[in-house]
């Protein structure tokens, strides 16, 4: 399947022996966390406390993604090879991990078959898999936090890869045996955005619970939009190209105790949706799978509208910030060229959009869960500045975002507590 390492398991039970591997460790360390911290909270302000992730165990290699595709939906078309082998190209993305597998393939051949209704058997997939790595990536970020499941008081629960009811977020609680009156929330089909708007969700939460202690997971899988090629949908092979599979996780609480040692705070918190662009990124589940479409236009409008709504956001602390550049920037790559029209537009330095670049080349664009990957990849950033350079500095405050369906935009600006904040 896509020559995949290690070779295709069939998913199984959570145990210790996972069958999610992951590439790097699996959450931020607490104990590394704790030497590194730099800078106290302020009194009442939620924190991201702790981070984690999951994969599932297939690993694409992308120099081999068409030939394989090709191959296993039986496609000879030289022009959609030709067209899909740009696409990969021009992605910059790497490696990804999958839920597919050569057995889910050979016990479901219809999924790679043209118009044999296979909604029922992709949802069993999904629904199954999507708990498994959301319990993954939840255990690993707990771990990381070290404190007790009992000490959850809210689940927020990102998915935009299952259709169920009870949703997503009761199949989790249950998986993690947390307590029955966790209090929960379920976040469907709000696509890319999706990571933001929970943690926008759980910063609320926090803020209004007093000693709340909230548990973001996030949760996707490609399965439900798998289908053959055809001249017909060009939009399926950029999701062939550039989507990837995972879970994040964090916990977000205010006033951290003496044993928690924060990674950012999050102050004030945005959405915006751009009025008649709802068509611009749309999915529609169908008796064959969910049909996505993605408007060209999508960074043209993206470029157009993202520094007005960066200046609102960033309105708190303008006095602070007197240049992007003096900012982090935590943003969800949806593809490189966002990345390059946003750093274009706000005439950012090479380095500032690393993290997400980064993430998008290891894991391409998982949907809710690459922002958890980004701001994973910014506390190592930080960690490795700090080894390298002492005590050298780096920006205290920044913008995490995420555009979506709508379109919608998502934005919380930020504290980087692990900074040696600009003299």
């Amino acid at each position: 399947m896509l020559h995949l390492q290690p070779p295709a398991r069939s998913l199984i039970s959570l145990r210790c022996s996972s069958p999610f591997i992951l590439p790097r460790s699996n959450n931020i360390d607490t104990a590394t966390s704790k030497q590194a911290s730099s800078m106290a909270p302020n009194p009442g302000k939620a924190t991201i406390l702790a981070l984690g992730h999951a994969f599932p165990q297939q690993l694409v290699m992308q120099d081999f993604v068409v030939d394989g595709f090709m191959k296993n939906t039986n496609c000879d078309d030289p022009e959609l090879k030709e067209k899909l082998t740009r696409l990969c190209k021009t992605t910059t993305v790497k490696t990804r991990y999958v839920v597919m597998s050569d057995e889910i393939l050979k016990n479901y051949p219809e999924l790679a078959q043209e118009g044999h209704p296979t909604m029922k058997q992709r949802l069993d997939i999904s629904n199954k898999a999507v708990t498994q790595m959301a319990t993954e990536a939840s255990l690993s970020c707990i771990s990381s936090w070290g404190g007790d499941l009992s000490s959850i008081t809210h689940l927020v629960y990102v998915s935009s890869s299952e259709a169920r009811f009870p949703g997503g977020d009761l199949h989790l609680a249950l998986a993690l045996g947390l307590s029955p009156d966790v209090r929960r929330v379920m976040l469907a089909f709000t696509g890319c955005s999706g990571g933001v708007a929970g943690l926008r969700v759980a910063m609320a939460l926090a803020e209004t619970s007093h000693g709340a202690r909230v548990l973001l997971a996030t949760s996707e899988t490609t399965i439900v939009g798998f289908r053959p090629p055809s001249p017909d949908r060009p939009y399926d092979l950029v999701g062939v190209a550039l989507f990837g599979d995972g879970a994040g996780a964090a916990i977000i609480g205010a006033d951290p105790a003496p044993t928690e040692r924060p990674l950012f705070e999050l102050h004030s918190a945005m959405q915006r949706f751009l009025p008649g662009t709802d068509k611009t990124i749309e999915g529609r589940l169908t008796e064959e799978g969910i049909k996505f479409q993605l408007g060209r236009e999508l960074p043209h409008l993206i470029e157009a509208h993202v520094e007005d709504f960066c200046r609102k956001l960033m309105a708190e602390r303008k006095e602070m910030m007197k240049s992007y550049d003096d900012m982090f920037w935590a943003v969800h790559p949806g593809g490189p060229a966002i990345l390059t029209k946003m750093e274009g537009r706000l005439g950012l330095a090479g380095d500032k959009l690393h993290a997400s670049r980064c993430a998008l080349r290891d894991f391409g664009n998982a949907s809710s869960n690459t922002i958890v990957y980004v701001l994973e990849n910014m506390v190592e950033e930080t960690r490795r500045k700090k080894a390298e350079a002492g005590d050298g500095e780096d920006c205290e405050w920044g913008l995490i975002l995420a555009f979506g369906p709508g379109i919608t935009f998502e934005g919380i600006l930020a504290r980087n507590l692990q900074a040696t904040p600009r003299a």
